[in-house]
């Protein structure tokens, strides 16, 4: 049972996630960074000085000045600037993951066509059969005179 594990955990997807992932929890970092420290200080401004990270409702009907003081009260809330930031966050992040994965799918593209144009030697034997094909037909049209074949042309690099 040890062995399979550890062949399951040698395998190059399981090895490829968990760096995905160690990544994916810095990426994580830098976002809620860039939109709490960067993007909602401007947009709060424009709206009039307003923090979404202060917007919340209780429920337990007290009246609290910031979300801090509701919650060091024990207080009930909804904190639905929070969200707000959350969705915010999510935005950048799936906006971040669409530019990076679109970026992947265009290399792939370029790899398949690089792969798509065949070998030297390939093109070489298609240019000899093409030649040869060619010789074939001219000897069918004119049987008469039979012409020597002509050597390919040396197009070594």
């Amino acid at each position: 049972m040890f062995e399979e594990f550890k062949k399951f955990i040698s395998r190059g997807n399981v090895v490829e996630l968990a760096v995905g992932i160690i990544i994916g929890a810095a990426f994580t970092g830098i976002v809620n960074s860039l939109v709490k420290d960067i993007l909602m200080p401007p947009i709060g401004w424009v709206m009039g000085g307003i923090d979404f990270s202060n917007y919340f409702f209780s429920l337990s009907g007290g009246r609290f000045d910031s979300l801090q003081a509701a919650e060091q009260a024990g207080a009930a809330t909804v904190n639905y600037g929070r969200f707000i930031n959350a969705c915010i966050n999510f935005l950048i992040v799936s906006g971040a993951l669409f530019l990076i994965v679109r970026q992947v799918n265009r290399l792939h593209i370029l790899h398949k066509e690089t792969l798509k144009t065949p070998p030297r030697q390939e093109q070489l034997l298609e240019e000899i059969r093409d030649a040869l094909r060619a010789q074939a037909n001219d000897r069918a049209g004119n049987q008469s005179t039979p012409r020597p074949a002509a050597p390919p042309a040396d197009r070594s690099p």
